[in-house]
């Protein structure tokens, strides 16, 4: 396996290519890719929800699933967004929790952060706030937190043990997680070592039933299955395509992934599913 660190730098420098790059060479750089933003508009956002934030927030969203949803977030509480890139779900939560309530954002790419930054100020939402650090060793004070979310991020971990017992640890007694992620059974080797799709949320996910079991490992309880969409062969093939498809030194790499797509798509389809997962800390 490789180092840690070495992963981390390079799932942040791909999302800070994918961020920065211009909209044209975001659809232009592979044959079929998405548009930035598809993938928020099909990961249960309503056009209702999109439409109320910054246009950036949207366009820059690289999740799989909408845990605000089904997070019932309540007025008052304190919700980290793990990963919270450019800020679509920092700033929808902000919305339910109110002006009693405070949503706190931890990334580790600067360029996310920024974007984050600049698009809870154009909301207006002064009950934001976004930290840089990672998810394995969150800068986020013990028993402080009502609510984890996150989106489609704990995948890209390459300690994901520490990630589970991080969430134990900042929760309250009787606070709660709901996140979105990639679960994946039987990856085979091609797939799982290639660093291109490492960055696509597809070469790190590991099966649901280790996920539960980890988040069960770090003392959370009432651990579940909330929402399950399974991918079927097309849409395996779309979703690597219209992920990040840019080479460490920011060339284009899209015969790799293309070929490795339109190759195992088919195989891998029923394999790969959108999860949201819900647990609590159990109370003292």
């Amino acid at each position: 396996m490789r180092d840690p660190k070495d992963i981390r730098k390079s799932v942040s420098k791909s999302y800070t290519r994918a961020v920065e790059k211009a909209p044209a060479e975001a659809r232009s750089c592979c044959a079929g890719t998405a548009p930035k933003g598809i993938a928020a508009a099909l990961a249960g956002y309503s056009r209702e929800a999109l439409a109320s934030l910054p246009a950036d927030a949207v366009a820059n969203s690289f999740g799989c699933g909408n845990p605000v949803a089904l997070a019932e977030i309540r007025e008052g509480d304190t919700v980290l967004d793990l990963g919270s890139g450019a800020g679509i779900d920092l700033l929808l939560a902000a919305k339910l929790t109110g002006p009693t309530g405070r949503v706190i954002g931890v990334d580790m790419t600067m360029a996310m952060i920024e974007r984050a930054r600049a698009n809870a100020e154009a909301a207006g939402l002064a009950n934001v706030e976004v930290r840089e650090g990672i998810i394995e060793d969150l800068p986020v004070e013990p028993g402080s937190v009502d609510l984890v979310i996150s989106n489609c991020v704990i995948n890209l971990s390459p300690e994901k043990p520490r990630v589970f017992a991080e969430i134990a640890r900042v929760l309250k007694p009787g606070g709660r997680m709901l996140v979105s992620d990639i679960v994946a059974e039987g990856l085979p080797k091609e797939i799982a070592e290639n660093r291109h799709l490492y960055s696509s949320c597809l070469a790190g996910a590991i099966t649901e039933k280790a996920y539960l079991n980890g988040l069960r490992g770090a003392g959370l309880t009432d651990v579940e299955v909330k929402d399950r969409f399974v991918y079927d062969a097309t849409q395996i093939e779309a979703f690597i395509g219209s992920e990040l498809n840019y080479t460490e030194s920011g060339s284009c790499c899209c015969s790799a992934p293309a070929d490795l797509a339109k190759r195992w798509a088919p195989r891998l389809a029923g394999h790969i599913a959108s999860v949201k997962v819900s647990a609590r800390k159990p109370e003292k």
